[in-house]
């Protein structure tokens, strides 16, 4: 699986979140057009639904997993005031469904990306941003270290090489079987609470333009999530 362009995007902004006392506002600008890009994430398509459960994958999270996961989970959680009594990557996914199930599309980007904020300190985030300015060394690092200490909250990934400005850089991380999309088996959750504000809150926090690009997928899938979110986007707004 091969991605040879990265199309810039552009972010939400933050609305009025009605139902629900919100002390911070994260305001994100509107992105203007790059002329280039830096890395770009390829998931690949859960398993066909009539394959069975067995054929997930088993992960087996060690101390650091567990931590982030939990870490990750709670911060949703708090951001949401949605709260459930599951652990683990299963409290993770619960936490994201009820985001999913109680938002319209625009608050789940924003109040993922609000949580994403509350997860990662301020100053190791500007730091961060500091330390690493665009470049091929600061693309390529983040794309391997990516596949370190990510790879619990998306399954398996490796780094691959792309072109970039005319030369070629290990730049793509490749998710083999994205572990979020393979849980929650629901694309609308893939876009809305994984691939949107995880672009927005890395372009805004480190200033690195990243696509994720999720590999086609079952129609079911896609007809079953659209038309719920078209629903309730109905509803909602």
């Amino acid at each position: 699986m091969e991605a040879n362009l990265v199309v810039p995007y552009q972010s939400f902004s933050t609305v009025s979140m009605r139902n629900r006392k919100i002390n911070t506002y994260y305001k994100y600008k509107k992105i203007s057009y790059l002329p280039s890009w830096s890395i770009c994430c390829v998931l690949a398509k859960p398993p066909a639904s009539n394959q069975s459960h067995s054929n997930y994958n088993v992960y087996k999270d060690n101390w650091f997993d567990h931590l982030a996961i939990n870490h990750l989970s709670q911060s949703i959680q708090a951001t949401t005031g949605l709260r459930n009594n599951k652990s683990g990557y299963e409290g993770f996914v619960e936490a994201a469904r009820l985001v999913y199930m109680n938002f319209n599309s625009t608050h789940q980007v924003n109040l993922v990306a609000e949580a994403l904020q509350r997860a990662f300190p301020k100053p190791i985030l500007s730091l961060l941003k500091m330390l690493l300015p665009q470049s091929k060394w600061a693309r390529e690092y983040c794309a391997a270290f990516t596949t370190v200490f990510f790879a619990w909250l998306v399954g398996p990934c490796e780094v691959k090489e792309s072109e970039f400005n005319g030369r070629m850089e290990n730049n793509v991380v490749h998710i083999k079987k994205c572990r979020f999309l393979e849980e929650t088996n629901c694309v609308g959750m893939c876009t809305n609470l994984c691939k949107m504000p995880s672009q927005l809150f890395i372009k805004d926090t480190l200033g690195m333009p990243v696509n994720m690009v999720p590999s086609k997928l079952n129609n079911k899938h896609q007809t079953d999530c659209n038309s719920q979110m078209k629903k309730k986007d109905v509803e909602i707004s």
